[in-house]
């Protein structure tokens, strides 16, 4: 019953904040931001534990599986433009992974911030598996890298459009780079959001950017700790 009564709970807060997103459609209410918020608040006010509330959520976290390899799918749509732009996303993929390892590092560095923390906070960019791997890796703490992957994948979704207008940036190439490979399948979802084309390379760039980061993120460590 548990199990149930988190399950709905869940679907159902998701399905209004999709209600709310859709009525005022600023990126500052995307859906995966306000339903985590209003879920956490929730669980604070009725002293529910996070324990409890797994009952239910680990059997929502299972689909995540099938989600990303329903991804698939747009790859093999837009096949032909990936391999138009294969160089261009390698290339794109590959700069935007050292600098989101370098940046999180460096401002951290700069802030004084513990060492465990910094190892923990450097695959923040990548998607949550292979984030936790790496940073056990580099002997950070996982848990904590499983949060800042939410942070970062979140952020991305609500702030990304602002600064894509910003920098005057509208061809769905760099869109689905940008989201892939800063905000991971949170990013990636926001990009589908723009078309399939978006999604499509979004998805392919959180895949290089996960495999990237696992090569990278070592040398990177230890080139500023």
């Amino acid at each position: 019953m548990v199990s149930i009564l988190m399950i709905l709970a869940t679907v159902l807060i998701y399905w209004l904040m999709v209600k709310l997103y859709n009525k005022i459609h600023i990126p500052l209410l995307v859906p995966i931001a306000t339903s985590t918020f209003v879920i956490i608040s929730l669980l604070i006010t009725f002293h529910i534990s996070y324990h409890t509330y797994m009952y239910g959520g680990k059997w929502i976290d299972e689909l995540l599986g099938p989600a990303v390899v329903a991804l698939a799918f747009p790859l093999y749509k837009h096949r032909s433009t990936l391999k138009k732009y294969a160089v261009s996303i390698v290339l794109s993929v590959v700069v935007g992974t050292i600098i989101g390892l370098c940046s999180g590092i460096m401002m951290a560095v700069l802030f004084g911030i513990d060492k465990e923390l910094i190892l923990s906070l450097a695959p923040k960019s990548v998607t949550s598996p292979v984030a936790m791997d790496i940073t056990d890796i580099i002997g950070g703490n996982p848990t904590l890298a499983a949060v800042y992957v939410m942070i970062a994948g979140i952020f991305g979704a609500m702030f990304g459009p602002y600064l894509l207008k910003l920098l005057r940036i509208h061809h769905p190439i760099a869109i689905g780079i940008g989201y892939g490979t800063a905000s991971h399948g949170i990013g990636t979802a926001r990009a589908a959001e723009y078309g399939s084309l978006e999604g499509a390379i979004g998805s392919i760039s959180m895949t290089l950017s996960a495999i990237f980061a696992s090569i990278i993120c070592p040398y990177v460590v230890q080139l500023f700790l």
